[in-house]
């Protein structure tokens, strides 16, 4: 009896080992680092928020930067914030995203790039059944088709590249890129695309030593966010909760560590990594760990979700029989 004890007690330590080591043969992408000092990193949206403090960071770890947004006189205030900072001589580029041909003139410009940022965004809240289409063609223009424009625009002379070593296409994601909210239904579906763009370059581009990351920041002090709030619906607010929103520095540290391992899914607070785990599905994963904490986790991780699912659905429930009263 002692000797089944001691074998079943083997048995039960061997199994997480044996996981652990199928996960190490099966992991793709394979882990990779990517420099930053003397490369040149281009950042959409680098006028302001979470693109201007990636901008500011590269440029204090040794990289060549520059900077696109649609304001010159935005861009200037920036470019000068980060030499007065770090030293560092930063380019600017003004277009707007939704205009291919400025970027592609941006490209010739710029020359070859080392690290991608597709930082930029726009985010209007409100219930689809009251938002005009106009709203909704605005943000999956900029925040979706402005992304397939930045990166059709850069990909050919990045695979083009005289520099081999591994390079790097980031994605600015959201929360909202991971689960849908009350009142961002199009903001939601502009951000859930990114992923699915991210999924499928990431097999187009590995061979050519290019690697994907789709970074989900959760609510941010920026500029955006207080215009955001003025907009946001009531019930938007209930089911979100008032959790603070994190630093554009925070976010940009954790993006700039996420693109230097390689990570394809780089969140930037707990309730992120949470997020990441239960909404793995099929993307890629760098880390046998990650992957052997994805796989032990998942369903304990996926009832804490029916419940939060619960609660939403509950708070929705009694917002509209309290409205009726």
């Amino acid at each position: 009896m002692a000797a089944l004890s001691l074998l079943s007690l083997l048995l039960i330590l061997l199994l997480p080992l044996c996981l652990l080591l199928v996960l190490y043969l099966i992991v793709r992408p394979r882990p990779v680092k990517i420099p930053i000092k003397d490369r040149h990193v281009f950042v959409t949206g680098g006028s302001s928020g979470i693109g201007l403090a990636i901008a500011h960071r590269a440029a204090s770890e040794g990289a060549r930067v520059s900077i696109l947004a649609r304001s010159q006189a935005k861009l200037d205030e920036a470019k000068q914030a980060i030499q007065l900072a770090t030293g560092v001589d930063v380019a600017t580029f003004s277009a707007d995203v939704r205009d291919f041909d400025a970027l592609r003139r941006a490209t010739e410009e710029a020359g070859p790039v080392d690290v991608l940022v597709v930082n930029h965004g726009v985010y209007l809240p409100k219930e689809l059944a009251t938002q005009e289409l106009d709203e909704v063609r605005f943000m999956i223009d900029v925040n979706l088709i402005g992304s397939f424009n930045m990166i059709k625009a850069f990909l050919p002379a990045m695979k083009a590249r005289t520099d081999r070593r591994p390079a790097s296409v980031v994605l600015m994601s959201s929360q909202a890129g991971q689960v849908g909210i009350y009142g961002y239904t199009a903001y939601c579906a502009s951000k859930f695309g990114l992923r699915g763009l991210a999924e499928a370059l990431q097999q187009e581009i590995i061979a050519d030593d290019i690697h994907v990351s789709l970074v989900f920041p959760s609510y941010t002090d920026t500029p955006g966010l207080v215009e955001e709030n003025k907009r946001r619906p009531p019930l938007t607010r209930v089911i979100t909760g008032s959790s603070g929103a994190m630093k554009a520095d925070e976010v940009a540290e954790k993006a700039l560590n996420g693109i230097k391992s390689g990570s394809f899914i780089v969140p930037c607070n707990f309730e992120g990594y949470l997020l990441a785990i239960v909404t793995a599905g099929l993307s890629p994963q760098r880390s046998y760990v990650m992957a052997f904490v994805e796989v032990v986790s998942a369903s304990i991780l996926r009832l804490t979700a029916l419940f939060f699912q619960w609660n939403w659905y509950s708070s929705i429930e009694k917002w509209h029989a309290q409205s009726k009263q």
